[in-house]
């Protein structure tokens, strides 16, 4: 006799589990479908700069999660482009999570006031501790002239402090490579990885 946990009988059918197994995991594939590979050079949706922002777990009585603006600046420092803004969406007891925006000094002052359109279709809600990725495509950095340029990211977090990393780059890239720079409190490792049109 077969035991029931090596086959399963239901409705005359008799499939053995480790079949069961493999048939859901295939299927829950499809569903998903294959992620696409961060560059593939016949997609218009490659993915030439990948961004790492890491928040630490920190050993504080009372903890709230960090505001955090990521963007690109020129080599004069300016702001050339929003790439993500996260916040705390709607309101609570205390207010509306854009109260404390200008908390990010740096970014504030130097854009983030204006919270226009750009800023709008980059915002979302805060980040827990771990690592977060950002990628940015052909298209989100269109606008980049050649010259050198800054991945800036601040974070700001209630009853805690500020900290501002800045990972420098250049555009357009004419090798892959990898930089990465770490924070000392608010924020963890920092890397961007950066990879010319059309290589793999």
């Amino acid at each position: 006799m077969t035991k029931q946990s090596d086959v399963l009988i239901r409705q005359k059918w008799i499939v053995p589990v480790p079949c069961l197994v493999l048939f859901t995991c295939v299927t829950t594939l499809s569903l998903l479908g294959a992620p696409p590979p961060l560059n593939d050079a016949s997609s218009k949706e490659s993915v030439p700069l990948l961004v790492t922002v890491e928040l630490p777990r920190l050993k504080v009585r009372e903890y709230h999660r960090p505001y955090v603006a990521v963007w690109i600046e020129d080599g004069s420092r300016k702001l050339v482009k929003h790439v993500s803004v996260w916040y705390q969406q709607g309101a609570n007891a205390e207010g509306h999570g854009e109260k404390w925006l200008p908390d990010m000094r740096q970014w504030w002052r130097r854009g983030g006031r204006k919270m226009d359109s750009s800023v709008d279709a980059v915002s979302g809600a805060t980040r827990g501790v771990g690592k977060h990725l950002i990628r940015l495509t052909n298209k989100d950095l269109s606008e980049l002239k050649p010259g050198k340029y800054n991945i800036v990211v601040e974070a700001a977090r209630e009853v805690g402090g500020r900290e501002l990393v800045r990972v420098p780059f250049s555009w357009p890239p004419k090798k892959s490579e990898q930089v990465q720079l770490s924070g000392k409190t608010e924020l963890g490792q920092v890397s961007i990885q950066i990879t010319p049109p059309g290589v793999q």
